[in-house]
């Protein structure tokens, strides 16, 4: 019996997408997943947290969210999209089964998952940044008597009742995180060592991706040197917060450095009102607290490093070249790569949002991946290519017959 033409792996909302597109042009895939459910690591965000882009341009190709998820669709609500989506388009994932590596096996792939194992002629890499969790060691770590635990790890504030909590990183996760323990009265501090860029969320009633989406053909500095006088307005400075500004706008940022600014949902009045303190970099932890880069010290039961990720697939793609850079991050997402039949979906932050651009990555990769198969003489992969119109939604795809 032949194999399948293509390979997934994971089951989130790049692989589910990736999945769909390919099966639409007729090529036959299999979709790997270590965990037992799809959208294994949806479910493991903690229990606040809302899409920071619009259902409007969030939603995966072939299917809408529903209206009566709101602007903002919750967490439990994506995931109950993405089982959805996944039963609407008879995508069945191989649960358990954890891939170790992908090697290169003749003119195709192997993907080395135990009783899972497979080839195919492409192999599509959909695995998130979740699995690797960035987490910075400090002198006098292993003496604090509290607990210490990275922001994926995270889920409400029940268990921090009481406690006075610092909050390591001024990230969307790490803004959102203290501002959920302010609200459930925690005594907790954000302590900042980058300067930072604060976004609001809307901006007069508009979503500000949709923003990003309607200017994306302007050079990244013409955009931010438009924005940057309405974002002073609306967010005000950050600098008598304890912060300092980053150099670059927020699209130059994304796009030169990977760094997504801060969405803010209500953290920075929070700071301004004095509820949420902000404090320096950390130089040392004690037994009861940290000492701060400006040599103040600080008592505290509990720290959440809400520092990142930083993917490292270097493991798992052993044979391949020119597709990683010296970290092990891949170099370009949503399209091919240098590596013949092999891609990345979802890899690579974007300022006009990563659902958006997972669901016009997936029509991109499933059409080359089509036109690849034909170039190896394998003629499963039917005549119909679509495309994405270049101010549509992922969702309005268009066919053209060539």
């Amino acid at each position: 019996m032949p194999g399948p033409d293509a390979i997934i792996i994971g089951a989130g909302p790049a692989g589910l997408a990736a999945a769909h597109e390919l099966n639409a042009r007729g090529l036959e895939t299999v979709i790997l997943e270590k965990e037992g459910c799809v959208g294994a690591v949806w479910r493991r965000h903690y229990d606040r947290l809302h899409l920071h882009t619009p259902r409007s341009t969030s939603s995966l190709p072939g299917l809408k969210m529903p209206t009566a998820f709101g602007r903002y669709p919750s967490r439990s609500q994506f995931v109950e999209y993405l089982e959805s989506y996944a039963a609407k388009f008879a995508l069945k994932p191989r649960f358990g089964a954890a891939v170790k590596a992908v090697r290169r096996d003749g003119g195709g792939w192997l993907a080395e998952a135990g009783a899972h194992s497979t080839t195919a002629t492409i192999i599509v890499v959909a695995t998130g940044w979740a699995d690797f969790p960035y987490l910075p060691t400090w002198p006098g770590m292993d003496s604090f008597k509290g607990p210490i635990l990275h922001s994926s790890a995270y889920r409400n504030p029940n268990s921090f009742a009481g406690k006075r909590t610092l909050v390591v990183g001024f990230g969307n996760s790490g803004a959102e995180i203290a501002l959920d323990l302010c609200e459930a009265a925690v005594e907790v501090a954000l302590s900042v060592r980058s300067p930072v860029c604060v976004l609001p969320r809307d901006f007069l009633g508009i979503p500000v991706v949709n923003l990003a989406i309607a200017q994306r053909f302007l050079p990244a500095g013409l955009v931010d040197a438009l924005n940057a006088p309405l974002l002073r307005l609306v967010v005000g400075s950050v600098e008598g917060l304890g912060m300092k500004q980053a150099d670059k706008g927020p699209v130059r940022m994304i796009k030169e450095e990977g760094r997504v600014p801060v969405l803010d949902v209500g953290t920075v009045a929070k700071i301004r009102d004095g509820k949420i303190k902000v404090r320096p970099a950390i130089e040392v932890f004690a037994m009861d607290g940290v000492r701060f880069a400006d040599g103040r010290k600080e008592g505290f039961d509990s720290v959440i490093l809400a520092t990142g990720f930083r993917p490292d697939l270097r493991t798992l793609l052993p044979d391949a070249r020119g597709v990683l850079d010296a970290s092990g991050k891949p170099l370009v997402s949503d399209r091919h790569t240098a590596e013949p039949g092999l891609y990345f979906i979802g890899a690579i932050a974007v300022p006009t949002g990563q659902f958006r651009e997972i669901g016009i990555g997936a029509v991109r990769i499933a059409n080359d991946a089509r036109r690849h198969l034909r170039m190896q003489g394998l003629p499963r992969a039917h005549s119909t290519e679509f495309t994405v119109p270049r101010d549509a939604t992922p969702s309005a795809r268009q066919p053209s017959h060539r």
